[in-house]
């Protein structure tokens, strides 16, 4: 799905090199909007980073009924919903939806699934039939499971590939974001070709200390064991991905160990 929106440039790139009639007219550039749900701020920066890297359209989802801003709030009133099988009621949205060929569709994950919001937005048949590209933040999960459920709720969309920073690391959006901007064909620039991990092995004492120290700052992954891990060098340092334990429970933990004395931190959990 990376290749989905360079094919569509492409497309629009050959018919505006094609020689036409003066009557005929150019095909108009793809109309690209930034949509989200926000609650703390923290989704609405990564949006409007995205809307300043594009030039695209943007636009919040509110809940007409705002959510508490506060963790606790939030979750007692969400887990609330779920119980309910209810959905909470959004404010108008101002975009003609008509007009745009592609969507970011941004949301903070809850529980490995977006927000009852977000599905109050697909009842509305809003994205039917777009080219929607998901994009989240959260503590520590991956946007994996949102897109799974993504797919089942709207099966016309076709997903391009989505792609989620951690609230810790807002200030390292530039290293994140950009790179999916570029795979995309939304803005100009040229990735590293990195390496794959290597084959999975029993960490060394080293490793092990650098993978707790990556969640220090994070109490819910306390006692968390490293298991085995992989590794790739990159031009910015070394990626790291561990199978860990808790609980029985096993995850995926990517941890990045940037150049220098820089302390690593860990960018996903796929659980």
């Amino acid at each position: 799905m990376k290749n989905l929106l360079l094919w569509m440039l492409a497309g629009l790139m050959m018919t505006a090199c094609t020689s036409q009639p003066k009557s005929q007219k150019k095909e108009s550039p793809k109309k690209v909007l930034v949509l989200y749900f926000s609650v703390t701020n923290t989704t609405k920066q990564l949006a409007e980073y995205i809307q300043q890297k594009t030039n695209a359209d943007i636009e919040a989802i509110e809940a007409v009924n705002p959510y508490p801003t506060d963790f606790e709030g939030t979750a007692a009133r969400w887990q609330e919903e779920l119980k309910a099988n209810t959905l909470p009621e959004i404010k108008p949205l101002k975009a003609n939806f008509d007009d745009y060929d592609i969507i970011f569709l941004g949301y903070p994950i809850w529980g490995d699934r977006y927000p009852l919001t977000i599905k109050t937005l697909i009842k509305t048949g809003a994205l039917n039939g777009k080219v929607v590209v998901p994009f989240a933040t959260s503590g520590s999960s991956s946007v994996k499971q949102s897109v799974v459920e993504l797919k089942k709720d709207v099966p016309t969309i076709q997903v391009a590939d989505a792609f989620c920073v951690r609230s810790a690391l807002m200030d390292k959006l530039p290293i994140f974001v950009d790179r999916e901007l570029i795979s995309l064909g939304l803005i100009e620039g040229e990735n590293e070709v990195l390496a794959d991990f290597s084959e999975m092995r029993e960490p060394t004492a080293e490793e092990i200390a650098l993978f707790e120290q990556s969640f220090a700052d994070y109490p819910r992954m306390n006692g968390t064991k490293a298991a085995s891990v992989a590794s790739r060098t990159t031009s910015r340092g070394t990626d790291y991905k561990f199978i860990g334990e808790n609980n029985g429970a096993k995850m995926e933990i990517y941890v990045t160990k940037e150049k220098g004395d820089t302390a690593p931190y860990f960018t996903a959990v796929d659980r």
